[in-house]
């Protein structure tokens, strides 16, 4: 069999953001509430500085309300909101201005620390003013003086949100209206990213002075059985993006963070690999060797953690031959990549879990470096 090509970056289709979305039907549902006649597009002006024209799927006129709907795409990116209706419904109101809402689908905020107040639907700050803006100059364009409600619906938004953050950040009922381009980048991380500031703001708001940064949903399962006595908010999935998520616990104040997570992910953590995505750095296994060799490995061992195919490999070695310190030695070396590459600040500690959950190493209370474990990685 062939193996399929890859897309060239260049010539992957650009999405349309849940919020330039939501903008879209809005304007559509007020254009035929004003002149009664069914919308079949919508155009708007997009944050990211250009025009965009969006088909509308369907425009419902009823006495007292329309309601218009779109289906988001989202090109060539891996989006969990790709192909979701997204609705507006708007309505006249008997007292002058505007009011936004989240319909079915829509989650809404009970945590603080977030850029929406805690009660209002998760309509993110640009995609509310996006649709605010663009009702204001409908309404103006047909010299209209009225009040208008509109309500943001995504009848999957429940459903989809399970794929999200939503739920740990304290967005409630369905997914988050976002997007501050307006447009969707094919394979942007910037989704993510967002999703781990925002999971950090919510902690710190919600008292957490402790976070703990893991891998995945599996070593945070690992992670709360060892740290129970923190709350929810405290455990955040940084995923592949360490580097990230530390420097934004140092800008947000945090004073104490425990990574938890693999041999694999970690071994290239220990070596100063902060983006430990299994295609940005091969693990290096001199540098695991150098390890071994610290906690008295003989060198037949060291030369065979030197020819290893992976790190879990590395790992039965040193259990085998009974070299347990190896693995705290392997997590002094996480906390001290890790203070290198935020320039201190930080209290940490590291965690390594098999894949069957046991526990293999762990360091705690590392708050600076010395002169001989500066440089590591």
């Amino acid at each position: 069999m062939q193996k399929k090509a890859k897309k060239d970056p260049s010539e992957m289709r650009h999405g349309y953001t849940t919020g330039a979305c939501s903008t879209a039907v809005t304007k559509a549902a007020l254009t035929a509430l004003i002149t009664g006649e069914e919308q079949e597009n919508a155009t708007i002006h997009l944050p990211v500085g250009r025009d965009a024209t969006f088909t509308i799927e369907k425009c419902e006129i009823t006495k007292d309300s329309v309601s218009c709907e779109t289906i988001k795409d989202a090109g060539d990116d891996p989006d969990a909101t790709h192909q979701a209706l997204i609705i507006s419904t708007v309505s006249w109101l008997d007292t002058p201005g505007i009011i936004l809402d989240g319909g079915v689908g829509v989650g809404r905020v009970t945590k603080p620390g977030l850029p929406v107040p805690v009660g209002e639907a998760a309509i993110n700050p640009v995609p509310r003013k996006m649709i605010l803006t663009t009702v204001q100059q409908t309404l103006e364009e047909f010299q209209i003086n009225r009040g208008v409600k509109v309500v943001i619906s995504v009848p999957a938004g429940e459903e989809i949100a399970k794929k999200t953050l939503n739920g740990r950040l304290g967005i409630i009922g369905g997914i988050s209206i976002l997007g501050t381009r307006g447009t969707v980048v094919p394979f942007s991380s910037s989704a993510y990213m967002a999703s781990i500031v925002q999971a950090i703001s919510v902690a710190k708001a919600s008292g957490c002075e402790h976070l703990v940064l893991t891998t995945g949903g599996r070593s945070e399962k690992y992670a709360m059985g060892l740290l129970p006595d923190l709350q929810e908010e405290a455990f955040i999935e940084m995923g592949d993006f360490v580097g990230f998520s530390l420097k934004q616990c140092k800008k947000q104040g945090i004073k104490k963070v425990t990574l938890v997570g693999m041999m694999g992910k970690f071994s290239k953590v220990a070596q100063g690999v902060m983006m430990v995505h299994s295609k940005s750095a091969p693990i290096n296994f001199d540098f695991l060797a150098e390890l071994a060799r610290d906690v008295g490995a003989s060198e037949e061992l060291v030369e065979e953690v030197v020819s290893a195919n992976t790190a879990s490999q590395v790992g039965e070695l040193m259990s085998e031959k009974g070299h347990d310190a190896f693995f705290d030695h392997l997590c002094e070396a996480c906390c001290y990549s890790s203070l290198h590459h935020i320039k201190g600040g930080i209290e940490m500690g590291t965690a390594i879990y098999s894949m069957k959950g046991q526990l293999l190493g762990r360091t705690v209370g590392i708050d600076s470096i010395d002169e001989i474990n500066w440089d590591r990685g």
